[in-house]
């Protein structure tokens, strides 16, 4: 019987664990979208300074959880947009560091999300010797996500970007289309209809041939550096 008893609070304490860890990531994820969408580029800064903390805390509090580490990786990338240009750079490689790890720990961590992540920071940065840009891999990255999971909006509207970038309109129209009809998740409501509607002008601009330039700030960034 105490064998018993002590086998099902292991088991609830586990359950209570899991819970405990995925209200903090559901938390991260509304806090992340909340700064990034909405608060002024003045503010940005010492918010997602605040934000990498948390998720450095937990991925200290989970280490064999990939998912800390993923969003570890994303503030990390973000908060490089606030860095000069070589603290952006060592960011970066630290975020696709963290990203690899997450990806060992379980390759389809966040439904094939960190694949996505990875695959857009080998399209953003610039290539060897400046940075880690990689088309080869980031093609790769992002086909594997959207073989995890084809009905992500974040999957489908990056791999459309990518596309757009080597002029490939028509193709890149097919993934945005296809971002746009996709449901938001409805815990995740603002951070998903934001996307969606950036799938949507996205898919229009296709039609001009124009690649839109607010989600290539890695490749600014990093080649006004490699030119001083």
């Amino acid at each position: 019987m105490r064998k018993l008893i002590f086998v099902v609070l292991l088991l609830l304490s586990a359950q209570c664990l899991a819970e405990s860890l995925e209200d903090s990531l559901k938390n991260i994820e509304a806090e992340w979208a909340s700064i990034y969408y909405s608060f002024p580029k003045s503010k940005q800064e010492h918010a997602f300074a605040r934000l990498l903390d948390k998720t450095a805390n937990l991925a200290r509090q989970y280490p064999n959880a990939a998912e800390p580490l993923f969003w570890q990786a994303v503030v990390k990338a973000t908060y490089a947009d606030h860095q000069d240009a070589f603290s952006a750079l060592s960011a970066i490689n630290e975020a696709r560091d963290l990203l690899i790890k997450a990806i060992k720990i379980n390759p389809e961590t966040m439904s094939g999300s960190a694949y996505v992540t990875l695959g857009t920071l080998y399209y953003m940065v610039p290539k060897w010797p400046v940075s880690f840009g990689d088309d080869d891999a980031a093609k790769q990255m992002l086909e594997t996500a959207l073989k995890i999971n084809p009905d992500s909006i974040d999957a489908n509207y990056f791999y459309g970007e990518f596309l757009m970038l080597h002029n490939k309109p028509n193709d890149a129209a097919t993934y945005f289309e296809k971002a746009t009809a996709i449901p938001a998740r409805a815990e995740q409501l603002y951070a998903d209809n934001q996307l969606k509607a950036e799938a949507k002008l996205a898919l229009k601009n296709t039609q001009k041939r124009k690649i839109s330039g607010e989600k290539s700030i890695f490749l600014s960034l990093f080649n006004s550096a490699s030119v001083k």
